[in-house]
């Protein structure tokens, strides 16, 4: 058995049955969605995203599990005050 002192650090033990990861253009690691930063934040998405979270955390709400819908109104939340921010720096030009 080793001791502490002659262990290799994880970070320096090779990850065993993993492929090495390739680096990805840098047009790819931008829009890892398939969609540019600026369209991926859009408001109809952002009113969509607040209308999915609510109906979820509703639904959690409804088969007891008061933990998950909280998470879900968490996130509701983010997005409804995402909409009031964009509504305030009003239409880009």
């Amino acid at each position: 058995m080793k001791n502490i002192s002659e262990l290799k650090p994880a970070a320096a033990q090779p990850r065993t049955g993993a492929t090495p990861r390739r680096p990805q253009p840098a047009h790819r690691r931008n829009e890892s969605s398939g969609f540019p930063r600026s369209q991926a934040r859009n408001e109809q998405n952002a009113e969509r995203n607040y209308e999915r979270y609510l109906l979820l955390a509703r639904a959690e709400a409804l088969t007891g599990d008061r933990i998950a819908a909280e998470n879900y109104f968490q996130h509701a939340e983010h997005y409804l005050r995402s909409m009031s921010n964009n509504r305030i720096k009003g239409p880009k030009s």
